[in-house]
């Protein structure tokens, strides 16, 4: 039986359905929900709130094939990939879960019933692990395998943690020996692909406490992984994860592009190590990119540039100077686009976004690549093995190389990096960028009495409160409760009045100090404490804020779904006469993508969607379907959901919207731009910001209309002024054409090509020469406009009779493809063939000869 990894990765999931287990689909490689995850890495991190106690599930077992991606933390292998035949960066983890169901017994029976009754690997090349004190699962391991075939390990290798503190437990591994005599037991967690662990089978059976020590779980559970790869591996008969069926239709593509042969029989070869690094990033680059990540500068988008830049480094290794790696996207699509067909649904954007990244990189590339040669010479004559931070930072600033790019280069000079001398460059760069982006507000400084003050808002459901004086100093004034907005997340804050005592103040701006919202005034206030006031917004801006910030949401969820899932939020602007929105993208976006996004927002506008806000917990919001909640790590544990149809826009916002999305009016996109790397920039007005928008183009319109008058009139002025110089300059040439007349049968021919723009500048200098010439003279000008010959001819007064112009000239024009006609003294003709113009003047007196022969004869 033919053991291809699709039917791998089906088969195990069918053994654990029909054992009761709950089929779930992979979560995305990128952990919204998850601040503390750059990457998914395991499969259990979906499942990662039952296992604190902090959530449940609708079943009690499950089954699945999870995307993973190792690159960072404990779990990193980005270094090692390539060197070897079985690290990756990206991987799938085949897993079952038993959620306080069942325990080691069935656990440890599920996994030996696969491998060696439904797999059939031989029972004689297994080998258990198991945690040194436990003693259950080494019990339960002897109804399978002899005493010499189940291992002891201590924490390091046989103990699950979560974190400092929390769920834990023993951890049971299964691994398969590849020796050809079976002699495997001693290399056991020896590193050696020559016995491989299969699969890891945990026990959280414990919680640790803050001071270390453990109790026991009321609930215990199982976590299982094994990764695809390498039992694919194993079950295909192949030593290396990248001669599975994975792997070999990426390799050949590789092989295909590049000309040159996989060499499997030298792990070292330094060809082989390039294809394997190529074939394994491209998997983890279109992965992350296909479930909404993007290469950047920060974060999860800064590891993929890195693994990228990475990749681009070993193709150039095997002659690549152009972008490839998108090259390979089709074939990863053919191998894995079933089971995950967000693979295929995003293709051409994965393709667009590794292609930019690829050419942005080799641009620079070269040019870095040569600096470091020069320093590598000067270190070695030194007598040195270090790299200077300096000058890594310079290839990471100006080259754009990440650091771990720099020391790979440099280890295979056997040369080391200043990493200490990077990092103190690299902090006092962000330093510089902190101060460049600090954004200075209006210091208000309060006595401590009035900061430990609370304001209550009430802007989300009135415009005018009634309210408390409850602190005044100069114009800084505090209430009670209030309805103005304090800006936060991209809205801006409310202006208005208050009325205290019977005056009138402007407020002009609000801020929040502690727990209480300073109302900034635009005149000193008068400090009557415990005063009545009246706190009005202004209806008419705060209305235009919240059409603009009510179409931000939909504006963000367009995006997505016509650019693609990459799109995320990087800022925002609601003010009250437009907004603006940053977001990662890798290119402009078209003229039609803007008509499709702008589209879709305003079809949401007609269907006039109920706005509806639920508070709710932070954990609860996250698994609401198609919530946006990117910046995660500054919500509390109580957060505000606004909805505008679940399936359409959810999204966690403290801002204040409409009532339904029909209160927008109408939605325009205004501008897109670029406004970093990586990241665009569209501006859009919405409901009377579209009218004063359509009047600025109106009048804009109107000036440009007056503009391109004046422009024409101009033009007209001055292409008069241009024919008349061309004119009098080829005026000045009539000697020259007189004196190199040919004469024929005592008739002077003068054939010249001239530079003049019209036919009337041509008739005109026409007649001049044949004043010029007076008698027994004809002369042909020809000038070439847009590929077409005009021309003229005039005759001398005495043979205009035997040689009429405008039969003259019709003759003449034939030779061209054209013809012609008009006075006996003057006629105009035209042409399709400029190019026989020369062969023509210079046959003009035989070709008048002949027509004055004909002439006689007639």
């Amino acid at each position: 039986m033919e053991w291809t990894s699709h039917r791998v990765r089906q088969s195990f999931l069918d053994f654990f359905a029909e054992r009761g287990h709950r089929i779930v689909p992979s979560a995305p490689v990128i952990p919204h929900g998850d601040p503390t995850l750059l990457f998914t890495n395991a499969g259990m991190n979906q499942f990662k709130d039952v296992f604190l106690g902090q959530g449940k599930r609708d079943y009690t077992r499950a089954a699945d094939t999870q995307k993973c991606i190792r690159v960072s933390g404990k779990h990193n292998d980005l270094e090692e990939v390539g060197y070897d035949t079985y690290h990756h960066t990206f991987f799938e983890m085949l897993g079952n879960w038993s959620f306080g169901d069942y325990y080691k017994a069935e656990a440890i029976a599920y996994a030996w019933e696969l491998l060696t009754q439904v797999w059939r690997l031989p029972p004689e090349r297994l080998h258990a692990t198991v945690f040194r004190t436990d003693d259950e699962a080494y019990e339960l391991w002897r109804r399978y395998l002899p005493a010499e075939r189940i291992h002891r390990f201590d924490e390091k290798d046989n103990f699950w943690e979560m974190g400092d503190t929390g769920p834990c437990g023993p951890c049971t591994e299964i691994h398969y020996d590849r020796t050809p005599d079976l002699s495997g037991s001693r290399l056991v967690n020896a590193g050696t692909p020559l016995v491989t662990e299969v699969w890891n089978l945990v026990f959280i059976q414990y919680n640790r406490r803050a001071d270390g020590s453990l109790e026991e779980l009321p609930v215990k559970h199982v976590d299982t992984g094994m990764g695809l790869e390498r039992i694919c591996a194993i079950l295909q008969g192949v030593d290396s994860n990248y001669d599975t069926d994975l792997f070999v239709p990426l390799i050949r593509r590789i092989e295909e592009l590049s000309g040159r042969r996989y060499p499997r029989e030298d792990v070292r070869h330094p060809d082989g190590i390039a294809m394997r690094v190529m074939a394994d990033h491209i998997r983890a680059l279109s992965f992350a990119i296909a479930d909404g990540a993007l290469p950047g500068n920060t974060g999860r988008g800064y590891v993929l540039r890195r693994i990228l830049r990475r990749a681009e480094r070993f193709a150039r290794t095997l002659g690549f100077q152009e972008p490839v790696l998108w090259r390979l996207v089709s074939e990863l699509v053919s191998i894995m686009g079933d089971p995950f067909p967000e693979l295929r649904q995003h293709q051409r954007t994965i393709e667009q976004v590794i292609e930019a990244e690829e050419a942005a990189f080799l641009r620079t590339l070269d040019r870095g690549l040569q600096l470091f040669e020069e320093v590598v010479r000067q270190v070695q004559q030194q007598g040195e093995r270090v790299i200077p931070g300096e000058v890594a930072f310079q290839l990471y600033d100006t080259y754009g190389f990440p650091l771990d790019l720099t020391q790979l280069l440099a280890r295979e000079r056997e040369l080391t990096v200043d990493t200490e001398g990077f990092q103190r460059l690299m902090e006092e760069q962000r330093q510089r960028s902190r101060q460049a982006q600090r954004v200075h507000h209006v210091e208000v400084h309060l006595a401590p009495t009035a900061q430990q003050l609370h304001t209550e808002f009430t802007g989300y459901e009135e415009l005018e409160t009634e309210s408390t004086v409850l602190y005044v100093e100069d114009n800084h004034v505090v209430l009670e409760r209030t309805p103005f907005y304090v800006e936060a997340g991209g809205q801006v804050s409310d202006t208005g009045r208050l009325v205290v005592g019977g005056d009138t103040y402007a407020v002009e701006d609000v801020c929040r100090v502690g727990e209480a919202i300073v109302h900034v005034c635009a005149s000193e206030v008068e400090p009557l404490l415990g005063e009545a006031a009246l706190a009005q917004v202004d209806r008419r801006r705060r209305w235009a804020i919240m059409r603009n910030h009510s179409a931000t949401h939909l504006l963000h969820e367009a995006l997505r779904r016509v650019l693609g899932p990459h799109v995320q939020q990087a800022g925002s602007l609601v003010a009250p006469d437009y907004l603006r929105f940053d977001f990662s993208h890798f290119g402009k976006v078209e003229p039609a993508q803007l008509r499709d996004i702008e589209a879709l927002v305003n079809e949401k506008i007609r269907e006039a969607i109920p706005v509806e806000t639920r508070i709710m917990p932070l954990e609860q919001a996250r698994k609401l379907p198609n919530v946006k909640m990117f910046f995660a790590d500054k919500y509390g544990d109580i957060v505000r959901v606004v909805i505008m149809d679940e399936r359409f826009s959810v999204e966690l916002c403290g801002g204040t919207h409409v009532q339904d999305t029909g209160q927008i009016g109408m939605f325009v996109l205004t501008a897109e731009d670029a406004v970093a790397a990586g990241v665009r920039r569209v501006e859009a007005v919405t409901g009377e910001g579209v009218e004063q928008y359509v009047e600025q183009l109106r009048q804009r319109i109107e000036e440009q209309q007056r503009y391109a008058e004046q422009l024409s009139e101009q033009l007209q002025r001055l292409q008069r002024e241009l024919e008349r110089m061309q004119l009098e300059r080829e005026r000045a040439r009539i000697p020259e054409f007189v004196a190199r007349a040919r004469s024929t049968n005592g008739i002077r021919i003068v054939a010249e090509r001239v530079a003049l723009e019209s036919m009337e500048q041509l008739k005109a200098l026409a007649d001049q020469v044949r004043a010029a010439l007076g008698n027994k003279g004809i002369a042909v000008l020809a000038t070439v406009s847009e590929g077409k010959v005009h021309l003229v001819c005039v005759v001398t007064p005495d043979l205009t009779e035997r040689y009429p112009a405008g039969r003259l000239v019709a003759r003449i024009a034939q030779e061209l493809g054209g013809g012609g006609g008009g006075r006996p003294h003057l006629a105009t003709a035209g042409g399709r063939h400029p190019e026989r113009l020369p062969e023509l003047f210079q046959r003009l007196p035989e070709l008048i000869a002949s027509f004055g022969a004909e002439a006689v004869q007639a």
